[in-house]
């Protein structure tokens, strides 16, 4: 992150251009302020974790099988070498890896079949229909319990579908049955010698995933609800982020059914003409993001228009009147406390951190997150909309009616006790609104002081 190379300098032009220069300044002092945080290292499994994790699943059954879907064009035969190395390599060996070449002479075709490995299926296909469909007709193929995604220029660590199946059977012993799973993951540069800008996800969030693909990879799914959906071909460049959206409205309010792994397995490979290196050279996959988006919103019946914000790949929606017109799962809706231009408050976790504290104003933070709409366990109360439906909830657990500002739909923080712990109040009343069924949003466009 912040690192200054010629990609990061041809991001910087192309955001001046799109936002202007204040906005601009802001985000080069945020990526200035970032190198001076430790720089990244990734800390691969040793040697000897590894053996152990073959050896223990050699020793015993395996719980679940994987289809890897890897649809392929052209593919640089060193990083296609690479990408097969890092499959055959795997701890757990109840893997199938299914390729679909679309690629009009035989490369591909060679190298695959270089590697001997049964597990290895190559399909080439007739004729390229896109990536989504060639990853249908990969699909078609996919025998797995569930199925992962990998692209054809990347790479998986040793452990990623030992990780997967140990989680899968941990929830199976807990009374749930996973459909989704997905990791942290990180980039590295074309030949592998660096790797950065690690993506370290956040537990399931259903209103951050409305902001920004930020599940993305190494992601599994239930084969059975993955067929089910398919990759949509009008949303080539964003299908996985259809898919997601579309896998997320199927599962609803189940969320304990998607899991997160909080650890890189999956390393996004940076060279000339990816969408890692340079986003503008894919514009087209942002924008059918958005559009995406916009057919969830459709679909869930909701008056709002997804919009992109200042950062490619990032959305925001905009409600035709109050939120809570369109949206009958959030009870309340909070933004950040601002102080001596800091963030003082605004989202908070369940032991009462605010969760972005300290970032100045105008910094959207680690991975734009505190500049994104999301579900928050709590949201501080002196900022804070409640839906009426629940404004008894509000006076039951804060002891105080619901009244707001004059001109607004604020509350009026001055009817509370001077002696009022915030803090207590706010977790006490998010715990409240949750337990009743209801999602809380934070949403960073609604700044108060504080």
């Amino acid at each position: 992150m912040g690192r200054i190379n010629r990609a990061n300098l041809k991001k910087t032009i192309y955001y001046l251009r799109r936002n202007g220069f204040g906005k601009t300044w802001c985000a080069v002092r945020e990526r200035m302020d970032e190198r001076k945080q430790p720089s990244y290292c990734r800390t691969p499994v040793s040697e000897e974790e590894l053996e152990r994790q073959r050896e223990m699943w050699n020793q015993s059954s395996l719980p679940v099988s994987f289809s890897i879907l890897v649809p392929a064009y052209r593919t640089k035969e060193v990083y296609l070498r690479e990408l097969l190395e890092s499959l055959c390599r795997q701890t757990y060996p109840g893997w199938e890896l299914i390729l679909a070449d679309a690629t009009e002479d035989d490369s591909v075709e060679r190298v695959v079949r270089s590697v001997k490995d049964a597990r290895i299926r190559y399909i080439h296909l007739e004729k390229n229909e896109g990536i989504a469909e060639n990853t249908n007709k990969a699909l078609e193929f996919a025998d797995g319990d569930y199925t992962g995604l990998l692209d054809h220029d990347d790479i998986l660590e040793e452990n990623a579908l030992h990780e997967m199946a140990v989680r899968i059977e941990e929830g199976k012993r807990q009374g749930t049955e996973y459909v989704m799973l997905y990791s942290d993951e990180d980039k590295c540069n074309g030949d592998r010698t660096q790797y950065f800008d690690p993506n370290l996800k956040e537990d399931y969030n259903f209103d951050l995933l409305l902001s920004n693909n930020y599940i993305c990879h190494f992601l599994v799914m239930k084969s059975e609800l993955m067929r089910k959906l398919g990759f949509r071909p009008e949303y080539d460049g964003a299908q996985d982020y259809d898919l997601v959206l579309r896998a997320a409205g199927e599962i609803g309010q189940r969320e304990e059914e998607i899991a997160h792994i909080p650890k890189v397995l999956y390393h996004w490979r940076c060279h000339t003409g990816s969408t890692a290196e340079n986003p503008q050279s894919k514009r087209y996959a942002y924008e059918a993001g958005r559009r995406a988006l916009q057919d969830f919103i459709r679909e869930a019946g909701w008056k709002a228009k997804a919009e992109d914000t200042a950062h490619l790949g990032f959305y925001a929606l905009k409600y035709e009147g109050s939120i809570f017109q369109s949206r009958q799962d959030v009870a309340a809706a909070g933004g950040a406390l601002v102080h001596k231009k800091k963030i003082a408050g605004g989202r908070m976790t369940e032991e009462g951190q605010a969760i972005y504290a300290g970032l100045p104003t105008g910094y959207s933070g680690y991975m734009h997150r505190a500049a994104l709409a999301q579900n928050a366990a709590a949201v501080d109360i002196r900022n804070i909309r409640v839906r009426k439906e629940c404004r008894e909830i509000f006076r039951e657990t804060v002891g105080v009616p619901y009244r707001t500002i004059a001109g607004g739909d604020i509350f009026d923080v001055s009817l509370l006790p001077e002696d009022s712990d915030w803090k207590e109040l706010s977790l006490r009343l998010g715990k409240a609104l949750r337990a009743a069924g209801y999602r809380i949003l934070y949403l960073p466009d609604c700044p108060g002081k504080c």
